[in-house]
């Protein structure tokens, strides 16, 4: 089964996951069209369109077309944690960083239903928030963790392996994957690394000082934070958009990679450069 997984706040009537349907089960394929963000009932769904998740049809589905931007794929990586279906991403967002197929090359989407992609393995990163003795938050990440001050600068002390790597006051600070590295952290200053390479990318949010630079650690580095001196301040930890906790003084974020994996289905299309080129340009 294929899971067609669109925005219908960019899909308009869910027309381009419908007419995917049509070409998907003209193919021989069976297919259920899954909306993303939209709750039952909602007047946004076209009459007609049952809304199903896709988490409730793991088991069965063998490809995710998601239809949206990077902040669908987003949504529909955590619904699939810990699973292997390969994710389609067909462009309709701001950006798009993460998908690779235009509306006009819909007819492809048969490619990938028939297993004639290519695997694109994409790390993730945990992301675990300790206060004191206690674990207030663990999750994992497709992008980025980022922790940013509510409006007002904040102290911040990042290590690596437990060593000191930057102390500073600024807005707040990234903990990106390769795949994010085109997201938040490139707006903050830092690089673009290849999505299949696997690094946990550091990068401060407007540090007030000339030192502070992004760090590209390795995989089986332990990346950490510590918030000092928040005094009335107030901070929140944000983990693929969305806001999971607020920060207190003296929390302590941790980031490694993760064991899971979020796979993507490569029909070479473009490349990673010439989608980041046509982006950015």
């Amino acid at each position: 089964m294929i899971a067609i997984c669109s925005n219908p706040y960019r899909d308009t009537d869910l027309s381009l996951a419908r007419q995917c349907d049509a070409i998907l089960r003209n193919a021989g394929f069976k297919c259920v069209i899954c909306p993303v963000f939209a709750e039952p009932g909602e007047t946004i769904l076209p009459e007609g369109v049952v809304l199903s998740r896709i988490s409730d049809l793991e088991e069965n589905v063998t490809l995710a077309v998601v239809i949206g931007g990077d902040g669908t794929i987003l949504s529909v990586s955590r619904d699939l944690h810990g699973n292997t279906i390969p994710i389609l991403g067909v462009n309709l967002g701001t950006m798009g960083f993460m998908t690779y197929l235009e509306p006009e090359h819909i007819d492809l989407v048969v490619k990938a239903a028939r297993g004639e992609a290519r695997l694109s393995p994409r790390m993730k990163i945990d992301v675990t928030l300790h206060r004191g003795e206690n674990c207030v938050y663990h999750g994992s990440a497709l992008n980025d963790a980022y922790i940013h001050g509510y409006g007002d600068t904040i102290i911040l002390h990042a290590m690596c392996d437990g060593q000191t790597i930057t102390s500073y006051s600024g807005d707040g600070i990234i903990f990106s994957t390769p795949t994010g590295s085109t997201g938040y952290s490139l707006s903050a200053g830092g690089p673009i690394v290849e999505p299949e390479t696997e690094n946990i990318i550091v990068t401060p949010i407007c540090a007030h000082t000339m030192v502070a630079r992004t760090f590209v650690l390795g995989p089986e580095r332990v990346a950490s934070v510590i918030a000092r001196r928040l005094h009335d301040r107030r901070a929140y930890l944000s983990v693929d958009g969305y806001v999971v906790s607020d920060i207190c003084q003296d929390d302590l974020l941790i980031v490694k990679k993760s064991q899971d994996y979020t796979f993507f289905a490569d029909l070479g299309v473009k490349s990673f450069y010439e989608n980041t080129y046509e982006k950015l340009t």
